[in-house]
C-alpha cells in the first residue's frame, strides 16, 4: 500500500477496532495507539518527502491514480508537495494531542473517539487529494461529524451551535460545489476531455469570463470554513459549545481546509479570476482581521476570546493569499500552521482550566499562576506566540505576511497592509488583559487553592503542541524552505 493511502486506512482500521471495544479504558488506548501510528506516519512522510524531492522535481510526489467513476472521469488521485506534508504533520499532532486531552471523556467515549477519527479521515483525505471531486467528498466527510460532536458532547446552547455551524458550512458546500462543477465543465476549454484532475486543469486556459464567475463561488465556498468576514458567525458559537478536543480540531485543523482549498483550487485553477476579485476579498479579509481582534477585547469568556482571535488570525492568512506573491503566500501557509498549533494549545488549556474551576469567565478567575503554575505558564507562552513575539511560530509567519503584502507598490494594498498590521497591537491588548486578570493577583476563590495540578496525559497533549510552536520560531528554515519550493508552480498563473 502506498505511503499516502495509509493516512486513510489506518484511521479506518482504528475505527473498526474501536467498534469492538468496551469501556473508556479500551477506547482511549485504541485511539491513542491509532493516533500515535498516524503521527509516526507523518514524521516518516516528512523524511521520505525530502528524500524523494532530491531526485524528483514533479509538482507532486508519491502520486497514485485509480479510476473511481470512469463516465465522469472521477479518480482516486492523490499526491503531496511540501505544503500538503506540513499540513498532514499538523493534523497528526493535533489529533494525537486531542486524544490525550480527552483522556477522561466519560460520556459515550467509544462513539466520541470514532466521530473524532472520522473527522481526521476527511482532513487527511482532503490534503492528499488531486481530484476535485474526491477532494470535495473528503471535505464533506470532515465537516459532517462536527454536528454530532457538538450536538451530543458539547455544552451550553449546543443544539443551536451545532445547527448553526452545520447549516452555514453546508450552505458554503453548496456554493463550492457549483464552483467546482463550473471548473469541471470548463476543463476541456483547450479541446481535451472533461476532467477533475487539478494538475491537468491547471494547464487549461479557462475563459476569463468563466474565471470571473466561478472564482468568487469557489473562494467563498472554502473561505466560510476559514471564518471569512462576514461569514464567520458560526465559528465563535461553535467553539464555545464544542468539547475541548473538538475545539482543538475545529480551530487547529478544520479551518485550515479553507486556506488550503483556496490556495490549491481557487488560486491555482482560476488565477485570472483571483487577480480580478482580489481587491474585494482583501477588504473583507482586512475587516475580519480588525473585527476579530476588537471583538476579542470585548469578550469575558475564554473560549469566545480565542474564537474571535481565530477569526482575526485566519483573516490574516486569507489576506496574505490575496496578495498573490510568493512571500505572502509563504506567510499564509506558515500562519496556518502556527495558528493550528497555537489555537489548539489555547483550547486545550482553556478546557483544563474549565474542568477545574467550572467557569470560563476571566473575571471569576484570578491568581491561577499560584495554584496551577504549569497550565498558567503555558497559557502565557501561547499568548506570546499569538501576539507575534520573536522566538515563536507567530513571529515568522506574520513577518512573511507583512513583508510580502508591503511589496505591492499600489497604495490600496499598502493601506490595507497597514490596517492589518495594526491588529498586532490589539492582539497584545486582549492576550495580556486576559492573562493578567485570570493568572495574576490574589486567588479570588478559596476553592481554587486546592485545584488539581496538570496530569501526565494533559502535559503530554500540551507539550505535543508547544514543541512545534517553539520549533517553528527558533528553527523555521527547513519548514519555510519546504513550503517555498512548493509555491513556484502556483505563481505562474498570477505573475
Amino acid at each position: 500500500m502506498d505511503i499516502l493511502t495509509l493516512f486513510i486506512t489506518v484511521p479506518i482500521l482504528t475505527i473498526l477496532v474501536l467498534v469492538f471495544t468496551k469501556g473508556l479504558k479500551q477506547a482511549r488506548i485504541v485511539s491513542m495507539v491509532g493516533s500515535i501510528i498516524q503521527f509516526g506516519m507523518a514524521i516518516n512522510l516528512v523524511f521520505a518527502y525530502f528524500e524523494e524531492r532530491a531526485i524528483n522535481s514533479d509538482v507532486m510526489v508519491f502520486t497514485k491514480d485509480v479510476v473511481w467513476y470512469k463516465e465522469f472521469n472521477i479518480h482516486y488521485n492523490i499526491g503531496v508537495d511540501g505544503i500538503s506534508v506540513a499540513l498532514l504533520l499538523l493534523t497528526s499532532i493535533v489529533v494525537l494531542a486531542g486524544v490525550f486531552i480527552s483522556w477522561k471523556m466519560k460520556e459515550l467515549p467509544k462513539e466520541f473517539f470514532i466521530a473524532l477519527i472520522v473527522l481526521s479521515i476527511g482532513v487527511y483525505g482532503f490534503f492528499i487529494s488531486l481530484d476535485l471531486f474526491t477532494l470535495f467528498v473528503f471535505f464533506e466527510i470532515a465537516v459532517i461529524p462536527m454536528y454530532l460532536l457538538i450536538g451530543i458532547w458539547g455544552s451550553g446552547p449546543k443544539e443551536y451551535s451545532a445547527m448553526k455551524l452545520t447549516l452555514m458550512l453546508m450552505g458554503a458546500s453548496a456554493v463550492l460545489l457549483v464552483g467546482i462543477l463550473g471548473i469541471y465543465f470548463h476543463s476541456n476549454a483547450d479541446g481535451g476531455a472533461l476532467t477533475f484532475n487539478i494538475l491537468e486543469i491547471a494547464k487549461v486556459n479557462i475563459p476569463l469570463e468563466a474565471q470571473k464567475l466561478f472564482f468568487p463561488l469557489t473562494f467563498i465556498g472554502f473561505a466560510v470554513i476559514g471564518a471569512l468576514f462576514p461569514f464567520h458567525t458560526w465559528s465563535p458559537d461553535g467553539h464555545a459549545s464544542a468539547p475541548t478536543a473538538v475545539s482543538m480540531l475545529h480551530a487547529g485543523v478544520l479551518m485550515k481546509l479553507g486556506i488550503y482549498g483556496i490556495f490549491r483550487v481557487a488560486m491555482f485553477l482560476l488565477p485570472e479570476g483571483a487577480l480580478h476579485w482580489s481587491w474585494f476579498f482583501i477588504i473583507l479579509a482586512a475587516v475580519g482581521v480588525i473585527y476579530g481582534a476588537f471583538a476579542a477585547i470585548k469578550q469575558t469568556d475564554l473560549k469566545y476570546i480565542n474564537a474571535y482571535s481565530s477569526v482575526s488570525h485566519m483573516g490574516m492568512a486569507l489576506f496574505a493569499l490575496l496578495m498573490l506573491n510568493k512571500t505572502a503566500w509563504n506567510g499564509a501557509i506558515l500562519q496556518s500552521l502556527s495558528h493550528g498549533f497555537m489555537t489548539a494549545l489555547f483550547f486545550a488549556l482553556i478546557g483544563m482550566i474549565y474542568g477545574r474551576t467550572h467557569t470560563r469567565d476571566i473575571y471569576k478567575l484570578g491568581g491561577l499562576l499560584k495554584v496551577i503554575p504549569f497550565i498558567s505558564a503555558i497559557y502565557v507562552i501561547a499568548g506570546l506566540s499569538s501576539l507575534g513575539l520573536p522566538g515563536f511560530s507567530g513571529f515568522i509567519a506574520e513577518m512573511n505576511i507583512f513583508v510580502g503584502a508591503f511589496q505591492h507598490e499600489d497604495l490600496f494594498y499598502r493601506i490595507a497592509t497597514i490596517i492589518v498590521v495594526s491588529a498586532i497591537v490589539v492582539t497584545a491588548v486582549y492576550i495580556l488583559r486576559a492573562a493578567g486578570i485570570m493568572l495574576m493577583g490574589p486567588v479570588k476563590n478559596n476553592d481554587y487553592l486546592s485545584l488539581e495540578k496538570a496530569t501526565w496525559y494533559e502535559k503530554t497533549g500540551v507539550l505535543l503542541l508547544l514543541v512545534p510552536i517553539v520549533g517553528m520560531g527558533v528553527a523555521p528554515l527547513w519548514l519555510s524552505d519546504m513550503i517555498w519550493e512548493s509555491l513556484q508552480p502556483f505563481m505562474q498563473g498570477v505573475l
